[in-house]
């Protein structure tokens, strides 16, 4: 029988109330690849993501990880996340919490490599909730993967990253790949998609609106000019101005 592939989304639902977070999106990971989900904010990345860790329920639709339900013992222990803040954190330094993250698992990487690789040897010392929200960032990566998960979930990795750590982090990413680890990403980083992805997926309302491989994404348009012309803009639905005010602009879809 094959190996399930990593991650397997259908016809995913979950609403807040009158609004749809999800609304129907279907999507797939496979093993060993980067797997890029961009769109604007509100398009339900970071709601997609708690799905897949169990920290929302969908209210319908069906989720795969690694061929189990998200929050079973056979999915926990071999998932990674690394959540956009880390809030419970903030009173332990930055290299004494990777150790005790190290001291959770049977095999963990050791937290001394994961240091030097991430560039947080400057800051080890210093507790979390005074570091930068770039450097926080890196020891939020560090923490998803030190256990050596299987699959790992990237919610906006580099936000607030200076370049040198942006370059780091997308080191670190790739040597994920090279060994074996499937990692399912989101970003509003238009070059980092292009760099580390194998697969995007770009996400619009709850849904995808369209994916493929970076090439064929961009055979005609850079990724930027894709990604506009498949996305709402939510700031042209709330402000309208006078029809002498607004720019022409047309895209791929027919939208201006």
């Amino acid at each position: 029988m094959p190996e399930p592939e990593p991650l397997v989304i259908d016809d995913l639902h979950v609403a807040f109330g009158p609004v749809n977070a999800l609304d129907g999106l279907t999507l797939t990971a496979r093993r060993a690849e980067i797997t890029a989900i961009l769109g604007p904010n509100g398009a339900g990345k970071t709601t997609m993501m708690r799905c897949c860790t169990s920290l929302i329920r969908p209210d319908s639709g069906s989720l795969s990880v690694l061929g189990h339900e998200p929050g079973s013992p056979q999915a926990a222990e071999a998932t990674g996340l690394m959540p956009q803040s880390a809030g419970a954190w903030v009173n332990i330094k930055a290299g004494e919490l990777l150790h005790y993250m190290a001291g959770m698992y049977a095999d963990p990487i050791d937290p001394e490599l994961l240091i030097d690789a991430l560039g947080i040897r400057s800051f080890a010392r210093t507790t979390y909730r005074r570091l930068s929200g770039g450097q926080q960032q890196s020891v939020n990566l560090a923490a998803a993967i030190i256990g050596r998960p299987r699959l790992v979930f990237l919610d906006e990795p580099t936000a607030g990253m200076d370049p040198h750590a942006r370059h780091h982090t997308w080191d670190v990413i790739e040597e994920l790949r090279r060994d074996g680890v499937s990692v399912v990403l989101t970003s509003h980083a238009m070059d980092e998609a292009a760099r580390l992805a194998d697969h995007i997926w770009i996400v619009d309302q709850g849904r995808v609106a369209i994916h493929g491989g970076v090439a064929e994404l961009t055979a005609e348009a850079s990724l930027e000019d894709v990604f506009l012309a498949h996305t709402s803009d939510r700031a042209d639905a709330s402000f309208q101005p006078s029809s002498d005010q607004t720019p022409s602009r047309q895209t791929s879809t027919g939208r201006s």
